[in-house]
């Protein structure tokens, strides 16, 4: 299976032929034999929807248009090898730029509040689903597709072999933005150490239980403190019992929004989010579309004692049980670092780093043997002890093409062209080959990866699945993502630096984020800015009658319970069962 590992670059320099400045029906099988294998479909239906791209994009053959995504091995591909399969086969030039997450959503905001036209399209997270249904500033997706974009749109497109879509609509049941990758964070550790019968005596000696992967975040905290106190080294090298990262940026903002809150049990039932409280720890009831707040005493959770809990555990962590110098890692520094093989598990890793961390040993990949099988596996996340059944378990990225409405629409129709070439079923299952980023039922089914699962350490298993839809983004209580996303990070790296506690830190963050909603309540009341859906607090009430009627979960006496693991190869039994 080396053949899927090449890099983007690679695989562009094997591909030969001319830059085209038309649609060429010859270029589209060269590429179908030399690189869009395999796939779900035959060459002869590949070409069959290659055809129907080049007959769609002849009115805009010469045309360059600009989109732009963030930094992941799938969007690589896309930018490196994509483009030129697009160009070279309809004639449309794509500038496809890649940046980092917070550069993406600046010029999505950027974009959303100037009406200047940045990117003809953007990659854009799920996350702001609440967002873009509310403001109405991107193209609702059902109704394009049906109406002016209807010639433009693929025929087998085929929305419901998508994995995604139920996070990418909004609560008018509309499409507002295309899955183009996925990934989940999930709990990641070294198997062949767990499965040493050295270690495992020692650790059951010590607790009391077996050593497996953690169920809860009592067990969590106990192997991170075994294996970087206890056991110390292996083969000759000092291991660390977890990893994280801490540096003052964006990113720590979205390791929090991304679920963190929830998975110790901050919000409520429900799902793919909890309702009334979500996992950002803000309120809106069900059936309502507007949000009432996110503190404590408006019936929020963003400062109550579950997500007081979550904040400090990360904080202790990280300064107790990570590597030297992971509090100053940002996301794009932290994952990739456990090729280095010195950590034993991490609690938040996001499978996308999968691409990375197959790579062979001859690359500096310590966490694979000789022969490239993983010395790690992935599974489900544990939960904290505020954690109830039919929460959230986890986070879900859901990368989704979306078109603002600020984009002239003949650029706006050569970008959607571009988007659905990118999530094809002609190029799908060799893009996720190189990604590892599942966006189609049809592609994580096919025989191809039964035969690569074993070298990728439960991934398909996991996307193969019923589990996989208790992960999910950021839902529709968020009322503008980007207004509020940026108030995290801030708050969240004064607890690293030690200027506020864990309590301080999150009081102010429900508090400001009740103040920025505040703000778009009254451009909502004055203006419809927010469609009528804009937030609408609550008025205060003390937090011990928000704990007694629906509101934040109370402080519990014991927020370390005894802990509970699983054995893994048990896991994936049941996982195959399902």
């Amino acid at each position: 299976m080396r053949k899927y590992l090449l890099s983007a670059v690679a695989v562009a320099a094997v591909i030969a032929g001319p830059t085209m400045g038309a649609a060429d029906e010859a270029a589209a099988k060269r590429w179908i034999d030399s690189e869009f294998q395999p796939s779900t479909l035959s060459k002869a239906e590949q070409m069959s929807e290659m055809q129907w791209f080049i007959e769609a994009a002849k009115p805009y053959a010469g045309m360059e248009i600009n989109v732009l995504s963030e930094g992941i091995p799938t969007h690589s591909y896309e930018s490196e090898v994509l483009t030129k399969a697009f160009e070279e086969i309809t004639g449309i030039k794509v500038n496809h730029q890649i940046l980092g997450e917070g550069e993406v959503v600046q010029a999505v905001q950027t974009q959303m509040q100037t009406g200047r036209n940045l990117y003809d399209a953007y990659v854009n997270d799920s996350d702001l689903i609440g967002t873009h249904s509310r403001l109405q500033l991107a193209y609702n997706l059902t109704d394009w597709m049906a109406g002016a974009g209807a010639d433009v749109t693929n025929p087998g497109l085929d929305l419901e072999d998508f994995i995604g879509t139920q996070f990418t609509t909004g609560p008018d049941g509309d499409l507002y933005q295309l899955p183009d990758q996925q990934f989940a964070n999930l709990y990641w550790f070294r198997k062949d150490w767990f499965d040493r019968e050295d270690l495992k005596a020692a650790f059951k000696a010590k607790y009391g239980y077996e050593l497996g992967v953690p169920v809860n975040w009592s067990a969590y905290e106990d192997i991170a403190q075994f294996f970087s106190e206890d056991v110390k080294e292996v083969d000759g090298t000092t291991i660390y019992g977890h990893m994280d990262y801490g540096k003052r940026a964006p990113d720590l903002g979205w390791r929090m929004t991304d679920a963190w809150l929830s998975m110790a049990g901050t919000g409520s039932k429900g799902e793919p989010n909890g309702i009334p409280i979500d996992e950002w720890g803000i309120r809106m009831e069900a059936g309502s579309c507007n949000p009432a707040g996110a503190s404590v005493t408006r019936g929020g959770a963003a400062n109550g004692p579950a997500a007081v809990y979550a904040i400090r555990k990360w904080d202790e962590w990280l300064r107790a049980y990570a590597p030297p110098g992971a509090a100053s890692f940002d996301f794009y520094q932290s994952l990739p670092a456990l090729s280095q093989g010195n950590v034993a598990q991490q609690i938040f890793w996001y499978t996308a780093f999968t691409a990375d961390m197959v790579k062979p040993k001859s690359e500096g990949n310590n966490t694979v043997d000789d022969n490239g099988n993983p010395l790690w596996r992935m599974a489900p996340s544990p939960h904290g002890p505020y954690w109830t059944e039919g929460q959230k378990v986890g986070y879900q990225d859901v990368g989704s093409w979306t078109i603002l409405k600020s984009t002239p629409e003949d650029r706006a129709r050569a970008a959607w062209l571009y988007a659905q070439f990118a999530v094809s079923k002609t190029v799908d299952v060799k893009k996720s080959h190189v990604g590892l980023t599942f966006i189609r039922d049809s592609t994580v089914n096919h025989s191809s990866f039964s035969e690569r699962a074993p070298k990728l350490g439960g991934l398909v298993e996991f996307y193969r699945s019923p589990d996989r839809v208790a992960w999910s983004p950021t839902g529709i209580n968020v009322p503008d993502y980007p207004k509020l996303a940026q108030i995290w990070w801030q708050q969240i790296g004064d607890v690293n630096s030690g200027a506020f506690t864990p309590q301080e830190a999150m009081d102010r963050l429900a508090g400001e984020m009740d103040i920025t909603m505040a703000r778009m309540q009254a451009a909502d009341e004055a203006a419809n800015v927010y469609g009528g859906c804009g937030p609408r607090l609550n008025e205060e009430k003390p937090a011990e009658w928000w704990f007694a009627n629906g509101g934040a979960k109370p402080k519990l006496e014991n927020e370390k319970p005894q802990g509970m693991t699983v054995n893994y190869d048990d896991l994936v039994a049941r996982w195959a069962a399902q």
